[in-house]
């Protein structure tokens, strides 16, 4: 009777953890695997059933406690990234959420003690153990290879449904890509090489010194239908810039992503599982970039990011292509002041500072400067007030008015400081360097999580990459002449924002850009989406020349 509940018990939870019968089977087989491992330890079916179901549920548990924050669910490849700084910054940002998250785990703990200390024996033959565990094991394993479930599951990352079953078919895929070796996988890649477009020569004679800022988690309200300000719309849609929406890979984190997309021109996507580990399996591996090819080119090139040097891999990373000069918080000198800024990662605190330290470098070089600067205001959670109260009063009152809600408005209070600050900055660059012409590019790098509060209240989407849109708008400072026609632009793919501001900028294309900007037609709205066979042949080519090493 005991085995009977117990099969019933484990049923429910995998089935209850899934949510679909899409690989149930899989997570059933997966669950026995689980429960045979178990039965070695504690030599009781119950209790080894117990502790599998305690393991489904801390899985489940973590996976949809994860979802919530980021917009995906875990795989086995986020356990690595606790000890690279992940850990510290969750809990900076969203504290309330963890102390829940680590209140339920320690109860799971002791519930997993108490069964092991104090659960009733009935110990079962070896060899039917043995028996168990090989049948269990087989089964996982025909169905992992039969149903190509790592791939299936993979695809609905961002989906809240097989949580147990996504987790496991990851696990399988690191250990077997551990015994496979270090290699990277592209999964949008051809077998034959597509032949380079020819280089396109500069047309301007002039330089421009190029700013790049990632605004983290903006976007375009104007894409749920909520209208902005004045200042807002400057700040998105600049007057006599241009614009548009931006395509992105990720929901809610993982922005190193859309660094990655940008600055050598391919999607983190096409890595597949890699792809949240870019910055570190990636480095050393990216031949080409937007920083090599603008050094190349007699630019300096600089990063200031707003985060400390120890975050994740960025300083191998941005090393690796070509980044010359890295700049994080911790390296920034007074009047920046630290540990006022962690405290609200306030962008009229840090934009001044990386301004500061493109101007030093202005002021000491007459060479042409490239500035990557990632800000953090915008990051969740929206819960907390970190807007100017001043300030941001006029805006969370437009916000309330159009939605009352009180996580929306502390977004959009953010937002309007942003465009205040930007504005306050770009008039002071124009003014100080009136004869050294910018060309600048904003962009979101992703939605913050905090935009699932908004769907119930707006129009339904119109399309399913809704969640994967934010915004990038380009402008120009001290620019001769109309260097490009002012308004709404195409839709782009982030992948291909780093050859649009080459080319906005007038600078000549070598023959990678010059392909990559002739993909534009077939693949600037959605580059991984594309099942464009140039964009494949163009990726085979790239490996072909050492540009990009998968071994």
């Amino acid at each position: 009777m005991t085995v009977v509940l117990a099969l019933v018990a484990s049923l429910g939870a995998v089935a209850l953890s899934e949510r679909k019968f899409e690989h149930l089977l899989f997570g059933l087989t997966a669950f026995a695997s689980i429960t045979a491992t178990f039965l070695f330890v504690v030599d009781d079916v119950a209790a080894s059933t117990a502790l599998a179901l305690m393991l489904v549920a801390a899985i489940a548990g973590t996976s949809s406690f994860k979802h919530d924050l980021s917009g995906f669910k875990l795989s086995a490849s986020d356990v690595p990234l606790i000890f690279a700084g992940t850990a510290k910054f969750i809990f900076e940002q969203y504290r309330r959420a963890m102390l829940t998250y680590f209140l339920a785990a320690t109860i799971v703990v002791l519930l997993c003690v108490a069964i092991v200390i104090y659960a009733v024996r009935t110990p079962t033959l070896l060899e039917h153990r043995i028996a168990f565990f090989m049948v269990a094991v087989t089964s996982c394993a025909l169905l992992y290879r039969l149903t190509d479930v790592e791939e299936r599951t993979r695809a609905t990352l961002s989906q809240r449904h097989s949580h147990f079953s996504t987790f496991v078919a990851s696990l399988l895929s690191s250990v077997l890509r551990a015994r496979g070796g270090n290699a990277l996988t592209m999964s949008d890649i051809a077998d034959e090489p597509l032949t380079l477009s020819r280089p396109v020569a500069a047309r301007r004679d002039v330089q421009p010194d190029i700013i790049v800022i990632q605004h983290e988690s903006v976007f375009d309200p104007r894409t749920f239908g909520l209208p902005v300000d004045a200042g807002v719309q400057r700040f998105l849609s600049p007057p006599e810039g241009f614009w548009g929406a931006l395509n992105v890979d990720i929901f809610g984190g993982g922005s190193w992503q859309s660094e990655f997309s940008l600055l050598t021109g391919l999607s983190s996507a096409s890595f597949g599982r890699d792809a949240y580990h870019i910055f570190d399996r990636g480095a050393g591996r990216f031949g080409h970039s937007l920083p090599h090819a603008l050094a190349a080119m007699g630019y300096d090139t600089t990063l200031v990011a707003a985060c400390r040097r120890s975050f994740l891999h960025y300083e191998k990373f941005y090393a690796s292509i070509g980044v010359k000069e890295r700049v994080f918080t911790d390296d920034l000198a007074a009047p920046f002041d630290l540990e006022a800024f962690e405290a609200t990662s306030s962008d009229a605190l840090f934009l001044p500072a990386a301004m500061d330290a493109l101007t030093a470098r202005m002021d000491r070089s007459s060479s042409p400067q490239f500035l990557y600067a990632l800000t953090n205001f915008n990051h969740g959670p929206h819960d907390a007030s970190r807007a100017d109260a001043t300030l941001g009063a006029a805006a969370r009152a437009h916000a309330i008015a159009s939605l009352p809600d009180d996580q929306y408005a502390e977004y959009y209070a953010r937002l309007s400081q942003t465009a205040a600050t930007w504005r306050a900055l770009s008039d002071q660059l124009a003014q100080r360097y009136p004869d050294r012409p910018m060309v600048v590019v904003h962009y979101g790098d992703h939605q913050p999580v905090m935009v699932r509060r908004l769907e119930p209240h707006v129009a339904p989407a119109q399309d399913a990459r809704r969640q994967f849109r934010t915004f990038y708008a380009v402008e120009a400072l001290n620019m001769p002449g109309r260097p490009f026609a002012a308004g709404r632009g195409a839709d782009l793919d982030i992948s291909l924002l780093g050859a649009l501001a080459m080319q906005v900028s007038g600078l000549p294309l070598d023959e990678v850009f010059a392909t990559r900007a002739s993909l534009m037609a077939e693949c600037g709205a959605g580059y991984f989406q594309s099942r464009s066979e140039r964009k494949r042949r163009f990726h085979r080519a790239l490996v072909e020349r050492g540009l990009v090493r998968l071994r």
